[in-house]
């Protein structure tokens, strides 16, 4: 028997794994008393390394606007965030995170962080670097895909 072509398996494969890594991740936050609206916003705002827009917030978590505006004003209250006018563009706020959002954000990485050692714990350094490659390599492709073409 022939083995099936990894390249035919690759995208099914991974698009279950992430589903069921997010599904491992977030039951066990909740387990911890974090619900996804607690920390993934602030993951990503640290992530991103500066401060953005809604919008972009609401693209990196996958969510519509409308439905981020109310996990901000829990944010915001909680005095995780605070929305600031982007000087750029007087419309549009730019979310950033607070003294507090970041002491917080650090709580929810160390328990995030912990989880995932579990969940990685017999994959080596070598290979974890060598997927982290493979998938800068897929990224850079799918947004060169998105840019729009250039017309001839």
């Amino acid at each position: 028997m022939v083995p099936p072509d990894p390249r035919k398996r690759f995208g099914l494969r991974f698009s279950l794994l992430a589903r069921r890594w997010r599904q491992a991740v977030d039951a066990h936050l909740t387990r911890a008393g974090l619900t996804d609206a607690t920390w993934a916003p602030l993951v990503h705002l640290r992530e991103a390394g500066v401060a953005i827009t809604q919008k972009d917030l609401a693209a990196r978590l996958g969510i519509d606007g409308s439905s981020l505006v109310r996990v901000l004003d829990i944010l915001q209250a909680r005095g995780l965030i605070e929305r600031r006018a982007d000087p750029s563009d007087g419309r549009a706020r730019l979310i950033h995170l607070t003294e507090q959002g970041e002491a917080r954000l650090d709580e929810i990485l160390a328990e995030l962080h912990g989880f995932e050692a579990v969940l990685l714990q017999d994959v080596g350094d070598a290979d974890l670097a060598a997927m982290l490659g493979a998938m800068d390599r897929i990224d850079a492709v799918l947004q060169e895909q998105a840019q729009p073409s250039e017309a001839m």
